[in-house]
């Protein structure tokens, strides 16, 4: 059999194009068209510019934090996908975080955790957005993206620090918060966790799971980039940027006693920057197979490094409340396979997957800043 049959299927639809994978995963098509496993299709639905981290309301309308000063809503993203269109606009960018609750959006901005007034059908915010919490508060560069997340009655937000590698003066930043939905009580629930960008709720324990990018200029493949529950800690768990990585191996002669060993990990700089757990009990008319549910997917953005780490999304099966397989500290690829990959071609990138969420039918939205796409993925057969 050529090449030529064994690679992915493009079929025009509706203005958006299905890829569907033959016979087994191929590679990156030369246009840069994302390739997904045997047995799943991918759709274009949207272009969202700078498009960030996703949300899905219960009648399947997608919403998209940004790069920029939006939060843009996909309409009916599980069915027709409307045309995007801005869903409120901010004092602040950028706005890349977003998560929903049954009264409220959240959103997550360069300067503050944001509320708004929200039903699900709503397309436009129903009043401005109103500041319920400050972050950056020193104020700096570095890391800028602020993302959310509801669990529990507690919302959570992710601070990237400032530098690759400095001590802190602000004590929001290289943390991850917690406050109550009103911003009250806004303490610290992670520290020394230099960029927690990827935060998602395991759906059958509410615990809040952290991916981390973390720093350079160490040991070349090193540190891995992590990928915890943080509130599986006691206190305020310390993961030990600046002064420890991997193992609690030290930097000089630091004590990494008490540094947090995370449950799992990927390949140093490929930079977790979305994730979420597909929900155990999924029954929607596009559920993914048995062997996907439980697990987590993993926006992984890629490096800026040579030789360059490919972006991707990842997806790591769980058993219970733990990742299937334990960290195996010899090799960061141990514990999960690539779901959707085409993104990189020699040294050319055609996308950056960012965002991931999974609507109500069992649909996974992915989302990258690259081109802005927005995609729909799904299994061609739906499981039984």
């Amino acid at each position: 059999m050529t090449r030529s049959l064994l690679a992915a299927i493009v079929v025009a639809i509706g203005g958006g194009a299905v890829l569907a994978s033959a016979c087994a995963r191929q590679a990156a098509s030369a246009d840069g068209t994302i390739t997904v496993p045997a047995g799943f299709t991918a759709q274009r639905i949207a272009t969202v510019p700078g498009a960030r981290e996703l949300a899905v309301a219960p009648n399947g309308d997608l919403f998209v934090g940004t790069s920029g000063n939006t939060i843009v809503v996909v309409p009916d993203a599980q069915r027709t996908a409307g045309a995007p269109q801005t869903f409120a606009t901010f004092d602040d960018r950028p706005v890349a975080g977003v998560a929903l609750s049954a009264d409220a959006l959240y959103a997550g901005g360069r300067s503050g955790v944001y509320r708004m007034p929200y039903r699900t059908g709503d397309r436009a915010a129903r009043e401005k957005p109103q500041k319920i919490a400050s972050v950056r508060t020193g104020g700096g560069g570095g890391h800028s993206t602020t993302t959310v997340a509801l669990s529990k009655g507690m919302l959570y937000a992710s601070v990237g620090s400032s530098c690759n590698a400095c001590d802190e003066t602000d004590s929001t930043r290289a943390t991850v918060q917690a406050m109550a939905p009103d911003g009250s009580n806004m303490h610290a629930r992670a520290v020394d966790i230099r960029n927690a960008i990827a935060l998602a709720v395991q759906p059958e324990t509410g615990g809040v799971w952290a991916g981390v990018a973390g720093r350079d200029d160490l040991e070349h493949g090193h540190p891995y980039e992590i990928f915890d529950d943080v509130t599986a800690h006691a206190g305020t768990p310390d993961y030990g940027w600046l002064k420890c990585y991997d193992d609690r191996k030290p930097i000089g002669n630091a004590s990494c006693a008490n540094v947090v060993v995370p449950r799992a990990v990927f390949p140093a700089y490929d930079t977790p920057i979305g994730a979420a757990f597909y929900p155990l009990d999924a029954h929607g008319a596009h559920a993914f197979p048995a062997k996907y549910r439980g697990g987590a997917f993993v926006a992984l953005h890629g490096s800026w490094h040579m030789p360059p780490v490919p972006p991707r999304v990842a997806f790591l099966p769980f058993s219970g409340a733990n990742p299937a397989e334990p960290v195996d500290w010899s090799n960061p690829e141990a514990q999960w396979s690539e779901f959707v990959s085409g993104c990189q071609i020699g040294l050319s990138r055609a996308c950056r997957p960012t965002g991931i969420a999974v609507g109500t039918d069992g649909s996974v939205f992915v989302s990258e800043d690259q081109e802005g796409a927005i995609y729909r993925i799904r299994p061609q057969v739906p499981a039984r």
